[in-house]
């Protein structure tokens, strides 16, 4: 059931609300965060997230999208009808579909235990568009968890959400601090093995084991930090025959958790 009331204006008390969530800082503050397109919300919707509105236009009320979208919604959430101008008051793109939904951001985690043996750790990754692709690709890769350290970029940024096309609901994506991650893998013996163009770095080839693994990547710029390379049971390394110096931070994390791809 959809409500008839249309909101019509950009001043509407509850859009203005919402618009602040366009921001790291707002996002905090209501504890809520936005999503928009119909799979991001169909994604949304299959894995049981929570909602707190559902906002569409009338003319995505026509569409083929909304009949998708329809048969995945819960009895107690009612869309709300809102004018395709004030809608795009609250989009990041240039062009909105028609929907974006308000969800509540996940209650922050005190304690963190491993459940599974495959992680990425990322220790200051600023780029959004890198941040979602390498969630994305440790779905991929059938990888347990990505777990965002210190200095990491907002994951319920609009432009990381999108990157991820859904798949931050698929698999365990926290925010924590390093060192409390490290003593918990290594509590479990999942090893722990960090980026590095360092002396006693090893090629990624060379490792045999690859039932569990850890594995850090770290700022676009400065890589990993000094302390949690120490800190890694081992440096890996990706050979690069070519004349490139590096690889997109992504890419690299691409290639080493397809090594140890189920």
């Amino acid at each position: 059931m959809v409500e008839h009331e249309i909101i019509q204006s950009r001043q509407n008390t509850k859009i203005k609300l919402w618009r602040k969530l366009l921001t790291a800082k707002g996002r905090k503050q209501q504890g809520h965060f936005l999503i928009e397109g119909t799979h991001l919300v169909e994604e949304a919707l299959k894995y049981a997230q929570r909602f707190v509105e559902l906002l569409v236009t009338p003319e995505y009320l026509e569409s083929s999208e909304w009949s998708l979208l329809a048969k995945y919604l819960p009895v107690n959430l009612r869309p709300v009808l809102v004018a395709a101008d004030v809608l795009k008051s609250l989009s990041a793109t240039e062009t909105h579909q028609g929907v974006i939904a308000v969800l509540d951001l996940p209650k922050k985690i005190e304690s963190w235990q491993p459940n599974g043996s495959k992680y990425l750790l990322l220790d200051s990754v600023q780029d959004p568009g890198n941040l979602g692709t390498m969630i994305r690709t440790a779905d991929a890769a059938g990888f347990d968890g990505v777990l965002l350290g210190q200095g990491t970029v907002d994951v319920y940024n609009d432009k990381v959400l999108r990157a991820t096309q859904g798949s931050i609901w698929h698999l365990e994506v926290i925010s924590i601090s390093l060192d409390k991650a490290y003593d918990a893998l290594k509590a479990v013996a999942i090893p722990i093995y960090a980026t590095a163009l360092h002396q006693t770095a090893i090629e990624y080839q060379s490792i045999t084991e690859t039932s569990k693994a850890a594995i850090v990547m770290g700022n676009e710029g400065a890589g990993v930090a000094q302390k949690w390379i120490e800190l890694a049971d081992q440096a890996i390394y990706i050979p690069m025959p070519g004349q490139a110096e590096s690889l997109n931070v992504a890419v690299a994390a691409g290639i080493l958790m397809f090594k140890f791809a189920s």
